[in-house]
């Protein structure tokens, strides 16, 4: 799962999210997104002159020049790539707001996750709970396990995420869930694994090759973000994540009425059969994208009941489908992409 928080939206009592920013006298969004793009062309130096010196240490001259000309190539595209992810961040301060991010966590305001007094109905956290997902050529498992993390105060439900392409592990995640008192579903963290096979191995196991996008809230000043608002509203804007240059994706209602037929851009790529099954005027459908990769849009769509049952990316054609979950006669012999 995974935005920068320090960017705007202000969580009033109870967790209320406000976008409007006409009463901030402060361009706190705007300054953060000029401040990472120091950040990021700053990175993008330190970067060339690390490739430099390896190039410098290759001894035929041909080989050598070939590095360095990947060198101006990666570093050029590295500096256009800060300029776009700032022009990003900017255009995003137009919906989120200029205030500062900076919610009020205290562990008062949480409930026991393994209990809640009002269960969020579109993001079930039960323990048990299983879901699976097939698209675009990855199997998807996701499963809330019997297992607490205790961050800043706060006690967090563990769900563990595991992507498989051709049934070998590329990625695993858990994740830190926590529901607020009014059923706001916050999302404290992740521990985010990937992996890679590599030929010639023997035997040939998965080997860690990165965990870019980890995340804790109170570590290196990140902070949790809201993965399921309590009571959505169309125009909702909210970030999922605060790990600033790291793990910045940020949510927007989208509809919370959703059915098929009723709107063709939403229909597109949804899987009739399926969201027909769950769909019944009720569904709530997100746009999502990231602070970090600009132009990346997706849309997801949760069920009542049920939680995520879609993921849909339009400029490439991703689809994503549940195809079981553990928990509702619904999920009994869905259809398959």
């Amino acid at each position: 799962m995974n935005t920068a928080r320090n960017i705007g939206v202000a969580i009033a009592a109870a967790f209320a999210i406000t976008t409007s920013s006409q009463s901030q006298p402060n361009r706190y969004c705007s300054q953060t997104a000029q401040t990472l793009f120091s950040a990021c062309t700053s990175q993008v130096t330190a970067d060339s002159l690390v490739k430099k010196a390896a190039c410098g240490n290759i001894s035929d001259d041909s080989q050598r020049e070939g590095c360095l000309d990947e060198l101006r190539d990666t570093r050029d595209e590295g500096k256009d790539e800060c300029k776009d992810q700032r022009d990003w961040r900017l255009e995003a301060c137009d919906i989120l707001g200029e205030d500062r991010y900076d919610p009020d966590l205290t562990p008062s305001l949480f409930d026991d996750p393994r209990h809640p007094a009002h269960p969020n109905p579109y993001f079930p956290l039960q323990v048990g709970n299983r879901w699976e997902y097939l698209g675009g050529g990855e199997r998807n498992t996701v499963e809330i396990v019997n297992e607490t993390k205790l961050i800043e105060g706060v006690t967090c439900l563990v769900g563990r995420d595991l992507v498989f392409e051709d049934d070998e592990l590329h990625e695993a995640t858990d994740d830190w869930f926590c529901q607020a008192k009014d059923g706001t579903v916050w999302y404290f963290g992740e521990e985010s694994k990937n992996y890679d096979t590599f030929e010639g191995d023997d035997p040939m196991r998965p080997e860690l090759t990165s965990i870019g996008g980890s995340f804790k809230a109170g570590r290196a000043e990140a902070k949790p973000g809201i993965i399921f608002l309590a009571s959505p509203h169309v125009g909702d804007v909210y970030l999922e994540e605060f790990s600033l240059a790291n793990a910045e994706d940020v949510s927007v209602i989208l509809t919370t009425t959703y059915s098929y037929g009723q709107n063709a851009e939403l229909d597109q790529l949804v899987p009739q059969a399926l969201v027909e099954r769950f769909c019944k005027g009720d569904c709530v459908v997100t746009r999502n994208f990231s602070l970090l990769e600009p132009g990346g849009l997706e849309r997801k769509y949760y069920a009542r009941g049920i939680g995520v049952i879609l993921e849909v990316e339009p400029e490439d054609g991703f689809v994503s489908q549940l195809v079981d979950c553990s928990f509702d006669a619904r999920c009994h012999n869905l259809p398959q992409p």
